[in-house]
């Protein structure tokens, strides 16, 4: 019996694939726990559907991800801290202090956990920053270190 999988099964396939199993597995343990349902043609058409709206959002955010892409490269985010001598700050910037001020300077919302420091934030000065928009996108933001 061929069956469209409603969510991941482990050893079997991946949510949306169709895959040909025993029919007693498919009654007892895919369609009655609801991790999958036969693969008749009203199914398979609406499976059919599904993937295609969802490959047209997907491409949708691709766009919007390299949109905001472009635009950040072209942008700039001042983070002011206090610093001793030789411009040594006393600790370093974190991606979350960064987001926070992205979010206050650039009304941005950005999640701290796609951006990528290549060095640690430790003094005073320009650094380049990546953020991961998406998975095809990676954008580049300027982050201008200055004493309080």
């Amino acid at each position: 019996m061929e069956v469209i999988l409603l969510e991941d099964v482990k050893a079997l396939g991946k949510k949306g694939d169709v895959v040909k199993v025993n029919d007693g597995y498919a009654r007892n343990c895919l369609i009655s726990k609801k991790l999958g349902i036969e693969a008749t043609s009203k199914n398979l058409n609406d499976l059919k559907l599904q993937n295609a709206n969802r490959a047209k959002i997907e491409k949708e955010k691709l766009e919007e991800a390299k949109a905001l892409a472009e635009k950040l490269s072209e942008m700039s985010v001042t983070l002011k801290i206090k610093a001793g001598d030789g411009g040594r700050v006393f600790g370093s910037i974190s991606t979350k202090e960064i987001a926070e001020a992205v979010k206050e300077q650039l009304g941005l919302e950005l999640d701290k956990k796609k951006m990528v420091l290549d060095v640690p934030v430790k003094a005073l000065g320009n650094y380049n920053m990546k953020i991961k928009l998406h998975k095809e996108v990676t954008a580049n933001l300027t982050v201008k270190v200055q004493e309080k």
